[in-house]
This record gives C-alpha cells, structure tokens and sequence, in this order.
C-alpha cells in the first residue's frame, strides 16, 4: 500500500528501485538479495535464524513481483486516498511485524536487524527503526531510488507503529528469544538419527583410526 500510495516509497522500497536501476534483477529478486545480504550480517551478530527468517526473505519478494506484474493494488489518485493508503499502510506495517514476530519462529531480515540491534543497543524500537529507515533512504536515494514526502512521513513514523503494536500486545524485543532453525533440526530430528557433539566426535575419530 505504501509503495502504492501516490506519495513516495518506503525507505527499502527506494534502496531496491535505486538497486533495480544498475542491475538486471526485478524488485522482487532484489528485496530477496538483499534480505539474504541481511540475514548473513545477522547471523555473524547472533541473532538466530528461524523458519519465518527465510520464510519472509523469500515470499515477500515473491509477492511483490506479482503484485507489480499483475497490478493487484492499483495507485491512488485521489489525494485524501493516498494519505489514508499511506496511514493505513503504515499501521498495517506495525501490526503484521508484531503478528508474525509474535508466534517466535524467527525474524525476517530487516526486523532481524532491528532486534539485534535493540538487544546490541538496549535503545526503543522505535530509535533502532527510524536509524535503520533513515540509513536506508540515503543510501537508496544515491543510487537513484525515488523519494517523495510519503517516503520521509514513512522513515520517521515506521518505528513508532512497531513499537505502538508491541506495546499493546506485550511483545519484547529485548527479552523474546525465537525458536532458530537448529532448534526445529533438534525438535524433528529422530532422536536415534541426530548425533550429539559427543557422539560426533567419537564417530571421527573411529573413522580416522579405521583409515
């Protein structure tokens, strides 16, 4: 809706159309490059990796190119429609990064970020995603992406409707700890079939010694 909505992009939105302008991938494939850009530097901060991480990184540039090939939410033309395409896209925004975050399966990219550093940093939410957004529109706007003032409402008000949508529904970024990918290997994996550390090396070593 934000990207849609007549009155400039988000800030990621501007960082991929810049990327878009000096590369031969599609929007899609450039939200999911730089989602997995993202996920490298998170994993090497200690941030888990779950099932919703790769999940989010995938379907949500996925989506995005069939959204654009196929025009599925039209522009708005109306003025009064683009404020409230804006508004509601960034509440709606708020309130499905607390949804998904909230079942504990891991983070998507960019919130992973944004919970690494709220645990690296001990700041709001709201501080840690206006400087993330900030930094993105500038890096997106020298690459050539387009701004407009719905992309600047967007950067400073983002942090705020994540951090509304968390308060309400006692979400703790600090203190929520997501069931990581190695953990749901550990859940399904026969007990029988997953070799501990221990067993591990002892299997190397008989190997080693039978050579």
């Amino acid at each position: 809706m934000t990207l849609h909505c007549n009155l400039g992009m988000g800030p990621w939105d501007v960082l991929h159309v810049g990327i878009v302008k000096h590369s031969i991938f599609t929007l899609g494939q450039v939200s999911q490059l730089v989602g997995i850009l993202i996920l490298a530097i998170c994993y090497f901060m200690g941030v888990p990796l779950g099932l919703a991480s790769v999940f989010n990184m995938i379907f949500i540039g996925f989506f995005i190119d069939i959204i654009e090939k196929f025009n599925i939410i039209k522009t708005a033309d109306a003025l009064i429609a683009r404020i409230l395409m804006l508004g509601i896209g960034v509440l709606v925004i708020g309130w499905a990064t607390y949804f998904y975050l909230k079942v504990n399966l891991g983070a998507g990219p960019r919130d992973s970020l944004m919970e690494g550093l709220v645990k690296k940093t001990d700041k709001p939410v709201w501080m840690i995603r206006t400087f993330i957004e900030g930094s993105v529109l500038i890096v997106g706007y020298f690459l050539g992406g387009p701004v407009g003032i719905g992309t600047l409402i967007i950067a400073l008000t983002l942090g705020f409707s994540i951090q509304l949508a968390f308060k309400i529904g006692r979400y703790s970024s600090e203190s929520v700890k997501h069931v990581s990918l190695m953990d749901l290997y550990r859940d399904f994996c026969p007990k029988k079939e997953c070799l501990s550390e221990e067993n591990s090396k002892t299997y190397l070593k008989s190997r080693d010694s039978e050579v």
